[in-house]
């Protein structure tokens, strides 16, 4: 059925003339006249009685009359429901704890009233993520994804580089150092469980590793933030990697020990995935936002080649 059709005949009906039906849409009499009896034709009937004084609804136009206004009003609301900043901005974060998300909320705490809505899509990979973006499951999603690997469609934003730093027990040797160099942990053991085959952070710290001859591995189980922190506690040789924007906490008695890497400074390359072209007001004003409040970049960064500039 043709919508524009039901749309003007509700407006005959309400006016009882073509001529004000056509001047209320904005087109020609002749085409409010074929619209009408293109609808009539559909539906098998006549809607409208032609008389001298201009039209008049049939008994079979009354009956169509309220379930034409019902079509109108539910084309309208799905219009509404899909148009830019109508509905929320839905943001693939990756995991609540690292630097993404810490952003998203400061950025939602700038702005309470924005429509928003952060997700965690954990299970998928970079590429699987972006096709995620492409096909609509999410608007938009911070990951680590190669350049060559950006699919059509999809535009890629490095808009939050998070600087490495190494985090340790307080009987590490390196518990001290005000900050180190990537190429001296060569030789320290670098636990990082949880990594999976596949993943942009597995690709991360396999650059990572090579770049610097560092043994970082994720042998064990995986029994969370809470177990790793009480382990790297009570360890004099066990070492891990968070970014400077990661939130973890753990109690006050484990003293733990985030030191900088310099010389240089390895960041995560978090790039915003979205669509191209789309114009979410919310998007826009996220993007922006990132923009004016990434903290200044070292001077002295590395970043995997196949990251995105």
């Amino acid at each position: 059925m043709d919508v524009e059709a039901v749309r003007t005949f509700v407006a005959v009906a309400n006016g009882g003339q073509f001529q004000a039906a056509a001047d209320e849409l904005g087109i020609s009499q002749q085409a409010v006249s074929k619209r009408i009896a293109g609808l009539e034709r559909h539906l098998e009937v006549a809607l409208l009685v032609r008389t001298s004084h201009g039209s008049r609804l049939s008994l079979d136009g009354q009956v169509f009359l309220p379930h034409a206004k019902k079509v109108l009003t539910a084309v309208e609301q799905a219009e509404h429901a899909v148009r830019p900043g109508s509905r929320p901005l839905r943001v693939d974060v990756l995991n609540r704890r690292i630097a993404p998300a810490q952003a998203v909320y400061r950025f939602y705490r700038s702005r309470p009233e924005t429509n928003l809505d952060a997700v965690t899509m954990s299970q998928e990979n970079a590429a699987q993520a972006a096709q995620a973006v492409l096909k609509g499951s999410a608007d938009a999603s911070f990951r680590a994804l190669p350049a060559d690997q950006v699919p059509a469609g999809i535009s890629a934003e490095r808009l939050l580089d998070a600087p490495v730093q190494l985090l340790v027990g307080p009987a590490h040797p390196l518990a001290n150092a005000p900050a180190i160099r990537p190429a001296d942990l060569a030789g320290h053991r670098i636990w990082v469980p949880g990594i999976r085959p596949g993943t942009e952070w597995s690709a991360f710290y396999e650059a990572l590793s090579e770049e610097f001859g560092l043994s970082i591995d994720a042998l064990g189980p995986n029994f969370g933030d809470e177990a790793l922190m009480d382990t790297l506690a009570d360890s004099a040789s066990l070492a891990t990697l968070v970014g400077a924007g990661d939130r973890y906490l753990w109690p006050q008695s484990h003293d733990l020990r985030r030191i900088p890497l310099h010389d240089p400074t390895p960041v995560y390359p978090h790039t915003l995935l979205f669509r191209t072209g789309d114009k979410h007001p919310v998007l826009t004003e996220l993007r922006n936002h990132l923009r004016v409040t990434a903290p200044e970049t070292p001077d002295d960064v590395w970043v995997p080649r196949w990251a995105c500039t």
